[in-house]
């Protein structure tokens, strides 16, 4: 993922503005600020998910397997919660299961049906990674109080509820 480390001051955005006249400089000061601070968290994730041998997309389908009542699911319904293509996600689930993280069950009566299962290796996985996990999350969410993480909250859902823009 391109990061953009070196944001345009306000000086530079309404330079631009003048040739766009569209630009509203303070939303694109504030969205590029965001989608800055969103990339650095997706970066620090990953690094800190690497101590463990994880990156963030198998991690997530460990913790979606985890969800499940019976640890267990499809691979069609973990790429869709995933919010990522089969073809992504069997690439996924290869490496998981390389490592012994997930096994995948093959339906008897049919063949072609698969089920993934969480191992106990990758609930082991998990229980290593998770609780250093919350502890930085919680040390990175304490520099916000509950009504500003509220606030948070509620401005993200309505930026959440308008990405229709980019359709």
């Amino acid at each position: 993922m391109l990061q953009v480390k070196d944001l345009p001051d306000k000086a530079i955005l309404e330079k631009f503005a003048s040739r766009y006249p569209n630009a509203d400089v303070d939303a694109v000061m504030q969205f590029l600020h965001l989608l800055g601070v969103a990339s650095e968290l997706s970066i620090g994730l990953d690094e800190f998910l690497s101590r463990y041998q994880l990156l963030q997309g198998r991690w997530w389908v460990l913790i979606l397997l985890m969800r499940e009542d019976n640890f267990v699911s499809s691979p069609s319904k973990l790429a869709e919660k995933a919010g990522v293509s089969r073809a992504t996600m069997t690439g996924l689930l290869d490496g998981l299961s390389r490592e012994k993280l997930i096994e995948r069950i093959v339906d008897e009566k049919d063949k072609r049906q698969t089920q993934i299962k969480l191992t106990s290796k990758g609930q082991k996985q998990l229980d290593d990674v998770m609780p250093d996990y919350y502890q930085r999350l919680g040390k990175l969410m304490s520099v916000i109080d509950k009504n500003e993480g509220e606030t948070l909250m509620r401005v993200l859902g309505k930026l959440k509820q308008n990405l229709t823009i980019f359709d």
